[in-house]
């Protein structure tokens, strides 16, 4: 009898697997996929992320708890959204639903081309330009001089280092996109890009300056993290406040100025445009 039922379930299995339902399409175990839930994201992220993650990645309306495979899928759907910047963690149960847990990606500058504008974060990843009003652009540090495009869409990195090197210094004088602690203080217009000297160029490579509304020239020098053969980025913003508190501004009492900040000892003050003779005072 042992033997006889062993073979009976051997050749009938397979048929009685199709005649029950699979697991999986069972109503019970179904989840609206716009019911997923993402962690608190910054001002900046729209609000509709979860329906357009769906739409990019044309996930089902309806998502089984059952999926073997839906953590990982939904972990590469959401890693592939231009303003996250990772996927921490994807928990999903009957009892608590469909939970994802990101971090996002922070806007921190705009880069001038004739194309237009492209925000980036402090990496020089593409975010979508779309996400932006004219009046958001606006109030962003610049950074002009750019000489390159995006090497591919929002959420992807620019490709060149000098993007990378002018968002570290955007993210340095407008800490946590606080623009009134030093940007707007300063009276800050953009930062320029430097001129390639070579190909392929380093961080240390790359020399910056910042233009004032009131058209004097700060020679920043190297971005931030690249700069180990001058000064740090806080005793370069010490300088610069020193040089407001003492003349009011960057272009007191007869500038504008070219106003070279890079050297540890000193301040080089040069007067814009150059006059015959030269006209540098060290502060």
């Amino acid at each position: 009898m042992l033997l006889a039922i062993g073979a009976a379930v051997t050749v009938l299995h397979p048929y009685v697997r199709g005649w029950l339902p699979d697991p999986v399409t069972l109503p019970e175990y179904q989840f609206p996929a716009r019911k997923i839930r993402i962690s608190a994201a910054n001002r900046w992220v729209p609000r509709d992320l979860v329906e357009q993650v769906i739409r990019r990645s044309e996930l089902p309306e309806q998502l089984s708890l059952l999926d073997a495979g839906l953590t990982a899928r939904l972990a590469a759907a959401f890693a592939d959204h231009p303003w996250v910047s990772q996927v921490d963690q994807v928990r999903a149960s009957r009892e608590s639903g469909i939970a994802v847990e990101l971090e996002y990606r922070v806007p921190v500058m705009m880069v001038e081309t004739a194309r237009g504008a492209y925000p980036v974060d402090i990496e020089g990843h593409v975010l979508p330009p779309a996400d932006f009003s004219l009046a958001e652009v606006a109030r962003f540090p610049h950074l002009r001089g750019v000489k390159s495009n995006p090497a591919g869409p929002a959420g992807r990195a620019w490709g060149d280092v000098v993007v990378v090197g002018g968002a570290r210094l955007a993210a340095t004088l407008a800490p946590e996109q606080d623009l009134t602690r030093y940007w707007d203080r300063f009276r800050l217009e953009a930062i320029e890009a430097p001129l390639r000297t070579e190909a392929d160029p380093e961080l240390g490579d790359l020399t910056y300056e910042l233009l004032t509304r009131d058209r004097s020239r700060i020679v920043w020098g190297r971005p931030p993290g690249a700069d180990d053969l001058e000064p740090p980025p806080s005793q370069k913003i010490a300088r610069l406040e020193q040089y407001l508190s003492r003349y009011g501004s960057f272009d007191a009492p007869q500038g504008p100025y070219r106003i070279d900040i890079r050297h540890f000892e000193v301040i080089e003050v040069g007067a814009l445009p150059p006059v015959p003779g030269g006209d540098a005072r060290t502060h």
